[in-house]
């Protein structure tokens, strides 16, 4: 019961944050919904993904698939309400970016530029480099893992703003 409160809280939190970057590049109005959606399905499979009781996967993986699922989704969606895809896409992936990590990394930075005894110099490199590297490979999961279905559904992505022409 409790991990499905979390979950829910996780979609719905993940929905408000994709409406807010969505409103950025002001969308069609129909698009802020299926936006909160999407958000809200790839980020909570990702959360499943790393919590729920089978799997505890890792998060660069975890964020990999997810965003793959968002990426499906956008493609599928987009030829149906006359949408491109990265309209649905970016807004989608944006709740998944790795905030907590580029901090840590950023934090580790200052503190190796101020310790130069080797004990602490060698705690805080350490801490700067994985934060640096888990933050860069969640970031390159989540531009491989959107834009894989994309060139896979290459006919659906790219037909759904263009207007068939018949003769």
């Amino acid at each position: 019961m409790e991990l499905l409160i979390e979950l829910l809280q996780d979609a719905f939190f993940a929905a408000i944050a994709a409406i807010g970057f969505a409103a950025i590049s002001r969308p069609p109005r129909q698009a802020y919904l299926w936006c909160a959606l999407i958000a809200a399905t790839g980020h909570s499979f990702r959360f499943l993904l790393m919590k729920g009781a089978a799997f505890h996967v890792h998060i660069v993986i975890a964020t990999t698939l997810a965003s793959f699922l968002i990426g499906v989704m956008a493609v599928l969606l987009s030829p149906k309400t006359k949408v491109p895809a990265e309209t649905y896409l970016f807004p989608s992936l944006l709740p998944m970016i790795p905030g907590i990590y580029a901090y840590k990394f950023f934090v580790g930075l200052v503190m190796v530029s101020y310790h130069s005894a080797e004990s602490s110099f060698d705690k805080y490199f350490q801490l700067m480099a994985s934060n640096g590297l888990t933050c860069f490979f969640i970031l390159l999961g989540m531009a491989i893992g959107a834009t894989i279905p994309i060139f896979l559904l290459k006919r659906i992505a790219f037909q759904a703003t263009r207007h068939k022409i018949r003769f």
